[in-house]
């Protein structure tokens, strides 16, 4: 299974930010859009991503006044990205190595969409349970 085919069942849309954005709206924003995580964007070029993750290790570093801060001062700037050819396994032994839940997906420099780790199990499992699917057929037809 490839990043495009999940995108092309789950969309393209993603959920941005730009930097001087406060960490209280963007804590609402992921709140109101039931998503873990935003992409951050100066113009049209990925700048940072900012999840539920850096949301709470800022408020437990620096209290309530971390709400008021721009949220390019808790956003992960080390973004890791994937590319719509990319296998899902793949993915799953990158997320897993470097502990990430999200991956935005750049076809070149362009975003085109993003992926959790909630998505890739989502599609592994549909995938191994087609292929169980198939065995019992198999086994079934003798």
């Amino acid at each position: 299974m490839l990043v495009s085919q999940i995108l092309k069942t789950k969309g393209d849309l993603v959920f941005t930010a730009t930097p001087g954005e406060t960490v209280g709206a963007i804590c609402a924003l992921l709140h109101s859009r039931k998503v873990g995580a935003m992409v951050v964007m100066d113009s049209d070029r990925v700048v940072g991503i900012v999840s539920e993750r850096d949301l709470v290790r800022a408020l437990a570093e620096e209290g309530a006044g971390a709400l008021t801060k721009p949220v390019s001062s808790c956003m992960t700037r080390d973004v890791h990205f994937a590319e719509p050819s990319e296998t899902v396994n793949a993915l799953l032994g990158r997320m897993t190595d470097r502990r990430i839940r999200h991956l935005p997906v750049c076809e070149g420099e362009r975003l085109v969409g993003i992926v959790s780790i909630g998505d890739l199990v989502k599609w592994k499992i549909t995938e191994v349970e087609a292929e169980a699917d198939g065995l019992k057929a198999y086994i079934a037809a003798g």
